[in-house]
């Protein structure tokens, strides 16, 4: 994929392994109306591109992403109501167009995260993050709310630590961002790349199709009854023994043989 963006870049390898970096820096990779329609459209670019397995999104710099830029928090009070509301609602669809990502999305956290970036963190699939790093969900020190990120925060780590962390908008560490489930894995700095390849390789084991099912399946049995996931997931199993992926799959491991989509 060609980068044509001003304030995100996009790398992909042979592998299909794309690199999504926050590209402001100078900010802390704050924010911004820009920076949020540009990830938009990359993610839409990535979700519809079949040579790309795996999303890793990162920060460059620093730090991982501040938040709300000031100066974007700023021009929002300046404008009408609807304007206010219509520019929010950017925000939203980009993390559920994120969160609904049809392939792993792997957080490479490789700094501080606070606000907007611990809901950029919460709707990776799975995190990495180094050693150091600080975080917050700080809105209310700035008199404003945790709106559009707290489904994807209050999924990740639940409603307790939700209040914990949201209702003070103080700082926390690594240790803890492990303990409460925004982080999967805590690592030294310098074991971050090492330790994104390894969950990466992991990831190239599944069968891409069987993977954006799966994503599919845990949003929609996560959100209805038992008796409506019973009749659903039996179909979602049917369907998928007739897939392509589902009749290699089978094949080869009946055959002791290796599944085409399988990364050495």
């Amino acid at each position: 994929m060609t980068n044509t963006y001003n304030t995100i870049l996009i790398e992909t390898d042979a592998r299909g392994v794309a690199t999504l970096t926050l590209n402001r820096p100078d900010k802390h990779n704050a924010l911004n109306g820009e920076l949020i329609a540009e990830l938009y459209d990359a993610a839409e670019k990535l979700a519809a591109d079949d040579d790309v397995r795996i999303v890793v999104l990162t920060g460059a710099g620093k730090s991982f992403c501040a938040g709300g830029d000031f100066n974007w928090f700023a021009s929002n009070v300046e404008k009408t109501r609807s304007e206010r509301v219509a520019q929010s609602a950017t925000l939203a669809r980009l993390l559920r167009r994120l969160d609904t990502l049809p392939k792993p999305l792997i957080g490479r956290i490789n700094g501080p995260a606070y606000g907007g970036g611990v809901g950029m963190i919460s709707v990776c699939d799975y995190t990495i993050g180094a050693e150091g790093a600080r975080f917050g969900l700080t809105e209310v020190k700035l008199g404003l709310l945790p709106a559009n990120i707290s489904p994807y925060v209050v999924a990740r780590i639940g409603k307790v630590h939700s209040r914990e962390t949201m209702l003070s908008g103080a700082l926390f560490d690594t240790a803890r961002a492990e303990r409460i489930g925004l982080l999967t894995e805590v690592v030294a700095p310098g074991d971050l790349d090492a330790t994104v390849n390894r969950v990466v390789h992991d990831h190239l084991q599944a069968a891409p199709g069987a993977v954006a099912d799966t994503k599919a399946l845990i949003a929609y049995v996560a959100s209805h009854d038992l008796e409506t996931n019973m009749i659903y997931t039996a179909d979602r199993l049917a369907d998928a023994w007739e897939t392509e992926e589902g009749i290699e799959g089978i094949n080869s491991f009946i055959n002791k043989g290796v599944p085409s989509w399988r990364v050495k």
